[in-house]
């Protein structure tokens, strides 16, 4: 049974940081591709960052360029994403999402999501 499991997130003023973590678990598979989404209220939901789980590629979203890093931890099927500098309108619901097929990291509809864990920025 595939689960992704996020936390992490929590309410920080502009400027601060956070660290989102998702635990996956995928039994005898392991992910090809990981990412981090991001929907706000009354808003389409964004892909901020991808990477494939062989750490050869990753790429995030133009407004998030410089502040944010997703990574893998030690363990497999670990994803996180480290957001520094953080702005009010980084304020979103954050999903990990997993998939075990990468066609594409940054442009595939994933397959498997988390629950989602919300980032508050206050000004």
């Amino acid at each position: 049974q595939v689960q992704l499991v996020e936390s992490g997130g929590g309410s920080v003023q502009a400027g601060g940081s956070l660290r989102l973590s998702c635990a996956g678990s995928s039994g005898t598979y392991t992910f090809r591709c990981m990412a981090w989404f991001r929907q706000a209220p009354g808003k389409e939901r964004e892909r901020v960052a991808a990477m494939n789980t062989a750490g050869t590629r990753l790429d995030y979203i133009d407004s998030v360029k410089g502040r944010f890093t997703i990574s893998q931890d030690n363990a497999k099927n670990t994803l996180a994403l480290q957001m520094d500098s953080l702005k009010p309108e980084d304020t979103a619901m954050y999903y990990c999402a997993a998939d075990f097929r990468s066609p594409d990291c940054f442009t595939m509809e994933y397959n498997y999501w988390g629950q989602g864990t919300q980032v508050t920025v206050s000004s």
